[in-house]
């Protein structure tokens, strides 16, 4: 029973890194980091509006996650000034949450599980869940890979190769917010934007290549999974900040490696 709960918390864990390894990549080459934030945060709302409707937590998570990056898209397309709007935006979305959830009379959750994830109590449904949308996602992300680059690299190129850069960002906004509801069982809402930024930023100085910044981020969040859930069973620390923390020492070692990364 025990190895059949580890084995499922672990898919999960390397079914998320599947997506956040490349995503993570253009968040941390398009300094999105905040809008990750502000994306993951708006899951405990997602959370509050699928107890609210009965609808499974991971599609009423999908569906705030991607209104708030819709959002957040919009904005940065008319040009507001990102750090405030993301700012409040994020914790805006974060406090709503728990005020709703605090209104649902006669549903109980434990909030702690959503803000921090709760990997080791994963289903069999919820890692098909977790593989479904980090498949969606590596899709998407590989039909449009060289047309994103070449948009993050300079949106002036892209519009003279015949691109529409706000369609590309578009693309990267939908695929962060089936990540942020795939991840929200793993490692929570607050750590979400961690598992997309820390292995992408200790992917960065081991790699040449986009791609094998790509390949490297997907290597570091699944290593950090593993070191993640065997730091749990050992000490008994809570898995989801176990596995970040895990991520944040491949980053520091990464870093002592190579602290000028090339890409």
């Amino acid at each position: 029973m025990l190895d059949d709960f580890l084995t499922r918390a672990a898919l999960a864990g390397f079914g998320l890194s599947l997506a956040t390894g490349p995503l993570g990549s253009f968040v941390v080459w398009r300094r999105m980091a905040y809008f990750g934030d502000a994306t993951s945060h708006a899951a405990i709302l997602g959370v509050a509006f699928a107890l609210a409707t009965d609808l499974p937590i991971g599609i009423g998570t999908l569906l705030v996650a991607l209104a708030m990056a819709l959002t957040v898209a919009t904005l940065a397309a008319k040009g507001w000034v990102m750090d405030t709007a993301l700012g409040v935006l994020a914790h805006s979305a974060l406090a709503l949450g728990l005020v709703a959830v605090s209104f649902l009379h006669g549903i109980r959750t434990d909030l702690s599980a959503w803000l921090f994830g709760d990997i080791l109590a994963v289903s069999k449904g919820d890692v098909l869940f977790i593989w479904a949308g980090a498949l969606v996602v590596l899709a998407l992300l590989a039909w449009r890979w060289q047309a994103l680059l070449t948009a993050t690299l300079n949106e002036d190129l892209a519009h003279a190769s015949g691109l529409n850069p706000d369609r590309e960002r578009l693309i990267l906004v939908v695929a962060l917010a089936i990540v942020v509801a795939v991840a929200i069982k793993v490692v929570g809402a607050l750590l979400i934007a961690a598992m997309l930024i820390i292995p992408a930023a200790a992917a960065r100085a081991l790699s040449r290549t986009p791609e094998a910044m790509a390949v490297f981020a997907t290597l570091i969040g699944a290593f950090s999974t593993f070191a993640g859930l065997q730091l749990s069973l050992w000490q008994d620390t809570p898995a989801g900040p176990s596995i970040v923390t895990a991520a944040a020492a491949a980053f520091l070692l990464a870093a002592l490696f190579n602290p000028k990364p090339s890409t």
